[in-house]
């Protein structure tokens, strides 16, 4: 019953988190020594064309005035207009939003697949030379960049191997459904061999982002195997004749349960800042390739949006993660 207060109190914090952010994203997009206004204008724009359009986006006002401003159109739950476009923020993050979330979600299964059972086998033949061979693979992921990953990954497998698409997310026009997500709409609609499409379109870019993930839930999972694994309850449990794997699957893997939910939680947020680069490399229409655009073009109010926008999806998978983490262990409550 502890949960519901714990959760309040958690999402109260979140305001003047966000309102930091808000605050420090303001500031550091106004000292760039870029004219917002010469950069929409264009090279060829007369000085009258450039003061009109200093007027028509407010740039002449004092920054308090623009602060101000901007902050009472984020209460009503506008993000501004892109300077690029001329669209609403809000509604050009929003459409790419699926995209992102898609990538995200399948990397982060990836990341489980592969990094949580090499972890355990890593802690079960602690020292042993699989344990160092998989160790050395985990150093090795961590330590690639995923630009890297993504450019090699793209010249073995689709320009020397030809067995995934380069880019893009799917082949041809992209189906229209009700969530958004490729994987989820073409199933729903029956719709395989847009399916095998976007599967294979996702692989790689999954893949890049995924691969470093997984080398640090496996490092993650060995610790917790080594430092649980000659814990009483594990010897009582060998003691009364349980099975090596049950054991280790059932009982060991369980009291570190709590801690791996935080893990995935924060290696998903890490995961949506690592789509900014897969995104631009793969041509994936997600936020991270908007981003991308955006700071091109010098567009602060896009920018200062995705920043918003995905700070606060940070921010509210934080808060999942602390709940879950409470309901498997109300202890932790303070």
């Amino acid at each position: 019953m502890q949960t519901l207060p714990f959760l309040v109190n958690r999402l109260i914090w979140l305001v003047p988190t966000l309102f930091a952010l808000v605050t420090l994203m303001f500031i550091l997009t106004r000292v760039i020594p870029i004219d917002p206004a010469i950069m929409i204008a264009g090279e060829n724009a007369s000085q009258a064309q450039i003061e009109q359009i200093r007027d028509e986006f407010g740039l002449r006002k004092p920054l308090v005035v623009q602060y101000a401003s901007y902050v009472t159109a984020l209460s009503r739950g506008d993000l501004g207009i892109s300077l690029y476009t001329q669209r609403p923020i809000a509604e050009e993050l929003t459409s790419r939003l699926p995209a992102t979330i898609e990538l995200t979600f399948a990397s982060l299964l990836i990341a489980a697949l592969l990094g949580t059972p090499s972890g355990v086998l890593a802690g079960i033949y602690n020292n042993t030379l699989l344990d160092h061979a998989l160790r050395v693979a985990a150093v090795v992921g961590v330590g690639l960049a995923h630009f890297w990953i993504a450019i090699q990954l793209q010249l073995i497998f689709s320009m020397d191997l030809d067995w995934f698409p380069l880019s893009g997310r799917v082949e041809g026009m992209a189906p229209q459904g009700p969530t958004g997500l490729l994987l989820v709409d073409t199933v729903l609609s029956g719709d395989w061999p847009q399916l095998m499409s976007a599967i294979q379109h996702l692989a790689l870019p999954a893949l890049t982002i995924g691969l470093p993930a997984a080398a640090v839930v496996q490092r993650f999972t060995r610790n917790s195997i080594i430092n649980n694994i000659d814990a009483p309850f594990i010897t009582y449990q060998i003691a009364m004749g349980y099975s090596r794997r049950k054991i280790v699957w059932k009982y060991l893997l369980r009291t570190s349960l709590a801690a791996t939910v935080s893990l995935f939680g924060l290696t998903a947020g890490v995961m949506l800042a690592g789509v900014v680069a897969v995104e631009t490399v793969f041509d994936w229409p997600g936020m991270g390739s908007y981003a991308v655009r955006s700071i091109m073009y010098s567009d602060y109010n896009a920018v200062m949006g995705f920043t918003l926008f995905a700070g606060t999806l940070f921010a509210l998978l934080s808060v999942l993660v602390d709940v879950l983490q409470v309901i498997i262990d109300p202890r932790g409550v303070a």
